[in-house]
């Protein structure tokens, strides 16, 4: 049962992770593509902001599509977590802990969960464990 909890957590963190990378590549899912996107990271001082866009949403992105495979996951759980590191120390975290305000809370939290599985494992159902 332990490998199909970390199968189902994999998949949902994974696939909200590729479709935020989406968003902000392409604008899919209601999101504002690259141009959008860019936009608003250079709104918040991040230069040169498409660059920036599209780095993150590549990260999103792949990072996601590997974490739901299970598909080197430690590696996809630094990616992810880089995404939300940066989002707490640029977006989120002057707004205090709790997302009701705006805050990092939701951020933390997918960031407890990326790394948690990168140290212990994608479980049985994963690309890692026919690799490695």
């Amino acid at each position: 049962m332990l490998s199909v909890g970390l199968l189902i957590i994999r998949l949902i963190i994974g696939l909200l992770f590729v479709g935020h990378g989406a968003q902000k590549l392409f604008g899919w899912f209601g999101g504002h593509g690259l141009k959008g996107t860019g936009g608003w990271f250079e709104s918040i001082g991040m230069k040169p902001g498409v660059t920036v866009a599209l780095l993150a949403g590549l990260s999103e992105l792949f990072g996601g599509i590997m974490f739901a495979l299970g598909f080197l996951t430690p590696l996809a759980g630094i990616i992810i977590a880089g995404t939300m590191v940066m989002a707490i120390v640029k977006v989120h975290g002057a707004n205090g802990l709790w997302v009701t305000n705006n805050g990092y809370e939701y951020n933390l939290t997918l960031l407890a969960v990326t790394i948690g599985i990168a140290l212990t494992g994608p479980g049985q159902y994963a690309v890692d464990t026919f690799l490695f």
